[in-house]
């Protein structure tokens, strides 16, 4: 249990017993734990979004939305708006694009990234509520979180970084584990059999406009799955 609980306080801010001592090895090695936390952000967020929805569709929308930002403390976010300045800065100049990964501060390129991504959730959020659609909400995390286990398998690294930490330790048994985890969810929620689908897409567009994975590149892909789940889960309810 010692991975889930370094995952849990790597990607959340929620309360959890103090762990003596982390090895870098146990600390890559939780990423295997990733969408087990997907799995817990998803029911907070979800548990937010009905609870609100007892006032209306747009409380419910805003409650599960600052929930999620909330329990992960912004933290993919960051890495969605970092790799929206140094794609934007980079001018097809890879030292460039290097340094604005690096840099600290926040451009326009994250602040339009970040803006968009919050309107967007916000709206498909409401969407799924009307929908009573609550188990695609509480998915969504779940299904993105899977994300980083096959691009730290297979895309290069970007930089020595926390990403870089990652490299080699998903085991071919946690990516069958999970996929056959994330297919029996679609019995009630179908629309997550795009994930892999998403999940290529990303690593291909990283590979070819970023070069490779970085911690940023994980977050900001975690970001990007979560809107294209809860899109597609609701162009599945709307079809169906």
């Amino acid at each position: 249990m010692k991975g889930l609980l370094i995952a849990v306080q790597f990607l959340t801010r929620l309360p959890t017993p103090r762990l003596a001592t982390v090895s870098n090895p146990e600390f890559a090695a939780s990423m295997r734990w990733f969408p087990a936390v997907g799995l817990l952000v998803g029911a907070i967020v979800a548990a937010g979004a009905w609870g609100g929805a007892r006032l209306d569709g747009w409380s419910g929308a805003l409650l599960a939305l600052l929930l999620w930002v909330g329990v992960t403390g912004a933290l993919h976010l960051d890495g969605l708006g970092d790799i929206a300045d140094a794609r934007g800065a980079a001018h097809k100049d890879h030292d460039r694009m290097i340094a604005a990964l690096s840099d600290p501060h926040v451009g326009s390129f994250a602040v339009v990234a970040i803006a968009l991504q919050l309107i967007a959730k916000l709206v498909l959020l409401h969407a799924l509520i009307d929908a009573q659609a609550f188990l695609a909400i509480a998915l969504a995390p779940f299904a993105a979180r899977m994300g980083p286990l096959p691009w730290s398998r297979w895309l290069p690294d970007l930089h020595a970084g926390l990403g870089s930490r990652f490299r080699g330790l998903v085991r071919g048994a946690d990516l069958v584990l999970w996929g056959g985890l994330l297919a029996a969810a679609s019995v009630w929620s179908p629309a997550l059999l795009a994930t892999p689908l998403f999940l290529l897409g990303w690593g291909w567009w990283l590979r070819r406009a970023i070069g490779g994975v970085s911690g940023d590149g994980h977050g900001a892909g975690i970001e990007v799955t979560e809107s294209l789940s809860l899109f597609a889960a609701l162009l599945w309810l709307r079809a169906a």
